[in-house]
């Protein structure tokens, strides 16, 4: 994609989020989450438009800075408007285009942040695993209390640990991977861990949050039955568990090597290669 790119972006992005404003706005429950997504894209709105207006020389800046927020924490605006999900795509082809440099972290930094990654990574998986089981015994449960006990302890696990875990998960992976040689498109394992990382929020914000809440209703009454519902959410939520392992995996074993930007990077910071002649003339 072109670099310049970028700037018509941010417009595209301002445009979204006052879209989606509008869509709050009209919108009902979940308050708390509905008032962060409010002042979020308002606040998204207003600096992309000033990115865009004075992107020589601030502009470029101010997008980077704005759309590093804003790329995670549109997965928690996602809970009062799933449409959220979408800006998470923009945010993240706007920082693609904006190419951001990112200083090294220090052995000491790179230490802690290592740490908060794991715990959080090791911690996500927990949630998954723990969402599966619960979808499994609301699935296969005989007594109405158990079916839909589990789907409602499922659904208070999913916005109050598994989002949080999600979130931080993925911020402190991006600070290890470009605070670090790693960096984010350099190495095949790097890359793959973070389009899985990125595409669980995306299914569960559309796909396993719709099967949850169908549950949570329809096991509301003591007749109600999962069905074919009650399999897909155990299905979905086992296919995160299984990702999950996949990005643990990865972590540890760090298989395939670069990719193609990675030995671009290499050949760029390789010195310049002496032809015969230029070094018969420095001896």
């Amino acid at each position: 994609m072109d670099r310049t790119l970028a700037r018509p972006l941010q417009w595209a992005f301002a445009a979204f989020a006052a879209l989606t404003i509008g869509l709050l706005l009209n919108g009902s429950g979940a308050t708390v989450f509905r008032m962060m997504a409010l002042v979020g894209y308002g606040a998204g709105a207003v600096l992309s438009v000033l990115a865009a207006l004075r992107w020589h020389p601030r502009g470029r800046r101010v997008a980077i800075v704005t759309h590093l927020a804003l790329a995670p924490l549109q997965f928690v605006f996602s809970i009062a408007e799933t449409v959220a999900l979408v800006g998470i795509l923009l945010s993240l082809a706007i920082l693609a285009q904006c190419r951001p440099r990112f200083p090294r972290l220090s052995p000491r930094a790179r230490r802690v942040w290592l740490v908060l990654h794991v715990g959080f990574s090791v911690g996500w998986l927990g949630v998954a695993l723990t969402m599966t089981a619960l979808a499994v015994i609301g699935w296969r449960a005989d007594s109405h209390a158990m079916r839909h006990g589990a789907y409602e302890v499922l659904h208070v696990i999913d916005l109050a640990v598994a989002i949080p875990s999600m979130g931080l998960s993925i911020v402190t992976g991006l600070v290890v991977s470009l605070g670090t040689k790693w960096g984010l498109v350099r190495y095949r394992w790097v890359l793959t861990k973070f389009a899985i990382s990125v595409s669980i929020p995306l299914l569960a914000g559309t796909v396993e949050s719709a099967l949850a809440d169908e549950l949570a209703r329809r096991t509301a009454d003591p007749a109600g039955r999962p069905a074919t519902t009650g399999l897909a959410l155990t299905a979905c939520l086992g296919g995160f568990a299984v990702a999950l392992w996949v990005a643990t995996i990865l972590s540890v074993v760090k298989p395939w090597g670069r990719t193609r930007w990675g030995r671009a990077a290499v050949a760029r910071d390789l010195p310049p290669r002496r032809t015969p002649v230029a070094a018969a003339k420095a001896g």
